[in-house]
């Protein structure tokens, strides 16, 4: 499976497809239009090993909600990115058993590493 979750009006996301040009075979999801479902979060932690890997802790209602001074477990972090989509790091893209989360320089180099030996 080759999958992008990602966000249609996040230009950093919209950058990173670009710069990636990731080919047709590719599923884009936009997840504010196409919200993840149980069965994709859940697909997600198996790779990942965590829910918390791909919570972002950057995310506007993060700060809102006063979530850093908070004890999260792993039901919590599934529960608020089902609840809503800003929660999730972005992107996240998934290229066979291989799974990469977020926007960091490191992220997207390995993404390519991944895709160049394709």
């Amino acid at each position: 499976m080759k999958k992008v979750y990602y966000l249609k009006t996040c230009s950093t996301c919209i950058r990173i497809l670009k710069d990636l040009n990731l080919s047709s075979d590719f599923i884009l999801q936009d997840i504010k239009s196409e919200e993840i479902t149980v069965k994709q979060l859940e697909y997600m932690k198996t790779l990942a090993g965590s829910y918390e890997a791909f919570f972002s802790k950057k995310a506007k209602l993060y700060k809102e909600m006063d979530l850093k001074n908070q004890t999260l477990q792993e039901r919590d972090y599934k529960h608020y990115i089902l609840d809503h989509y800003t929660f999730l790091s972005r992107p996240v893209i998934i290229m066979d058993d291989a799974i990469f989360i977020g926007n960091s320089k490191q992220v997207i180099e390995n993404v390519k590493g991944y895709l160049s030996q394709k």
